[in-house]
């Protein structure tokens, strides 16, 4: 968007693990080493060391500080800290041993499961003219781009109604809605199609006050399907409220909240969001534990739901400080743009690029330390009948590729009719793919120079990087 550059996104992370895994099962590199190299370019080094970091997790079975000390070994430069996509000065480093660790929490949990994962479904989805959307927790949470009154192109940009979404979120048993920005379209829109529709305005570019973090928290605990969130873009309130929600209830660090999330959905969780964020840790695992501890006794109801959700609807639905007439008819335009618009015109323009495109500033030299305002974490359904979408959409294929262990809950795979055809993996299968057995030498003693030959000599096809 503006600076940031990583982490790179689960499609980049599935084609690279196709890659590397076809070439380790072929028989005509058996007796060969595959050499994992990138520039000097700090944004590059840093995205590469991601994959082959992230590879090693989910492959080899490494422990995300596993995967990490050989890449930080010798006498290399220390890895460019991952930034936000605000456009001002970065106040927040995500580091890399951070992504590592927020990728093992996502296969623990069963958010990450390259087995049935679509990589053709999920980059034709988060382009703007198919719906701008990405599952953050499968088949729990969806975030998308606000929708307006009417689907329209405005200023080059597509705007897309809330019917274009109705078959998607029925195929996928999306329940409930959750509107966090001015209102641009009748809610009604939504109710009368039999989505449950909430809202919890807060402004854009800031964070939600105690009392929309309880609303929301209790609005998805009580959904029975799946819950779709929203904001301006879809970026950062959104994946603000949806990161509180993975700390209570799966008990990640803010910091692998926010490398999940950004993993999942780039751009997301913006600013002072970060900082929020690392503020509600301690009171989100808080509680969680209660909330488990309580659900482990059969003492947890949705009844008495309804009264911590009055007055949800009382809430202003506009993006600025002062209160808009009440007449205000949706769709009306805003006396400026926000930050939300600012990042939908960028993500609409933007054309496939190099993932470590951004601008180099003189603070990507510094260290990859963390600012002193964020906390050391400790190392440890069924198809429904309607209307075609307008969502642009064509049918392909898509491959399978083995990942280290089974997940523990994940939703049901289903076959979506509206996929996009870049033609990569829909050549191979899974049975094509080299999936590490048990036996394979797992040991980090060894100390590593600065091309880490020795760490990975006992995977087939001798990998270095």
């Amino acid at each position: 968007f503006y600076a940031d550059f990583g982490p790179l996104n689960l499609a980049n992370l599935y084609r690279y693990c196709c890659k590397l895994n076809k070439k380790l099962k072929s028989f005509t590199l058996s007796k060969k080493k595959i050499i994992h190299y990138t520039s000097f370019d700090s944004r590059k080094r840093a995205n590469a060391a991601f994959l082959i970091g992230a590879y090693a997790v989910l492959y080899l079975k490494k422990t995300p500080e596993e995967a990490y000390r050989p890449l930080v070994s010798g006498n290399n430069p220390p890895y460019l800290p991952f930034r936000d996509a605000s456009f001002g000065e970065c106040t927040y480093n995500l580091t890399l041993l951070d992504c590592l660790k927020a990728i093992d929490k996502a296969i623990t949990h069963g958010f990450l499961n390259f087995e049935d994962f679509d990589v053709e479904e999920y980059e034709h989805y988060e382009r703007v003219e198919n719906g701008d959307f990405n599952w953050i927790v499968p088949g729990k949470f969806l975030a998308f781009s606000g929708p307006h009154q009417k689907s329209k192109i405005e200023n080059g940009y597509p705007l897309h109604a809330p019917e274009a979404y109705f078959p998607y979120f029925r195929k996928h048993n999306i329940t409930c809605v959750i509107r966090l920005n001015k209102k641009l379209y009748e809610a009604r829109k939504f109710s009368d199609a039999g989505f449950d529709h909430h809202d919890l305005f807060f402004i854009d570019g800031s964070v939600p006050t105690d009392d929309i973090v309880q609303k929301f928290l209790t609005i998805a605990e009580s959904a029975e399907g799946g819950i779709a969130v929203h904001c301006k873009a879809g970026l950062g309130r959104t994946g603000t409220l949806i990161g509180c929600y993975i700390m209570k209830h799966y008990r990640f660090t803010a910091a692998e909240a926010l490398g999940w999330i950004r993993i999942s959905r780039p751009g997301s969780i913006i600013g002072p969001q970060q900082h929020f964020m690392e503020e509600k840790q301690a009171s989100m695992w808080v509680q969680g534990d209660i909330h488990r501890k309580k659900a482990r006794e059969g003492q947890n109801s949705k009844h008495g739901v309804s009264h911590v959700l009055i007055g949800v609807d009382d809430i202003s639905l506009h993006d600025s400080a002062t209160v808009l007439d009440k007449d205000s008819q949706p769709g009306q335009s805003e006396d400026k743009m926000t930050q939300g618009d600012k990042l939908r015109h960028l993500k609409s323009t933007r054309k496939t690029r190099s993932a470590s495109t951004g601008g180099l500033k003189t603070e990507d030299g510094k260290l990859h330390s963390r600012f002193t305002t964020q906390p050391i974490s400790r190392i440890s359904s069924s198809s429904a009948a309607g209307p075609s979408s307008p969502l642009k959409s064509t049918k392909v294929s898509s491959s399978l590729v083995g990942i280290r262990r089974s997940p523990r809950h994940v939703a049901t795979p289903t076959t979506s009719p509206l996929k996009s055809s870049t033609g990569f993996a829909s050549n191979y299968t899974a049975e094509e793919y080299y999936s590490p057995s048990s036996s394979v030498h797992r040991s980090t003693d060894t100390p590593l120079n600065n091309q880490f030959l020795d760490h990975f000599r006992a995977i087939p096809g001798h990998f270095v990087v």
